[in-house]
Formats: structure tokens, sequence, C-alpha cells
């Protein structure tokens, strides 16, 4: 199994719904996104896939969210816009519009210490 990941990032204020404590509140955050595509096999030219394709294809989701109020976003007026929501949210996106991609996990960190993950099974 081979696996590459790319690695862009995005601005975003975001207010946690139910929560109790400062991040019921309006904040924003600078989060880190990695996306992960895997394979079993190497394609004709030794790939898993042409990087720039995949950071192409996050990059394009990220530009919907950067500088967004994220509960704003269709999306999240119906998810709660958790790190958890977030990559699923990313992960789905990049499937949807590009499944050759063959995208195992996106991984989204808030923080420099604080990440969550999401792939499917």
């Amino acid at each position: 199994m081979y696996t590459v990941k790319v690695i862009s990032q995005f601005s975003g204020a975001h207010s946690l719904r139910g929560y109790r404590g400062k991040c019921e509140e309006l904040h924003g955050h600078n989060w880190r996104v990695e996306v992960a595509s895997c394979a079993e096999e190497l394609d004709g030219m030794g790939m898993v896939v042409d990087f720039k394709e995949l950071k192409g294809a996050l990059n394009g989701i990220l530009a919907d969210l950067d500088h967004k109020h994220l509960n704003e976003i269709e999306y999240f007026t119906k998810v709660n816009p958790t790190s958890e929501n977030i990559a699923r949210y990313i992960h789905e996106r990049i499937s949807a519009g590009r499944p050759e991609l063959n995208v195992k996990e996106v991984t989204v960190w808030e923080t420099d210490s604080a990440l969550a993950t999401y792939f499917e099974q």
C-alpha cells in the first residue's frame, strides 16, 4: 500500500452550537488540512496520484471555506462546524468530485496540538 499526502491551510471563523464554554462564542482558527491518498499499486508513471491534482482538489474546496464564517455555509447550518465535521466535509467533497484521487483520510488541525481525522473504513 502506498500513501501520498498534501497539506494546505485556510482561515475561518466558527462557533460551536451547544458547546458550554469559550468555543460557543464566535472565534477563528488558521486551520491546516492534510489529505492522504492511497493505492495498492502505482500508476504507469510510478505514482499514487499527481500531487498537483490532489493539492488542486483540496485548494478548490478550501477556497470556499477561507475567510468565511463556517456556520453560514449551507452544510454547516445543519452540522456543527467542529474540526471532526470539517474533516468529513472536505473528505466527502473531494471523494464526490474527484473519486479517482482515492482519498483515504483528511486531517484538520485547529491548533498545532489539536487535530481531528476523518476516514472511511
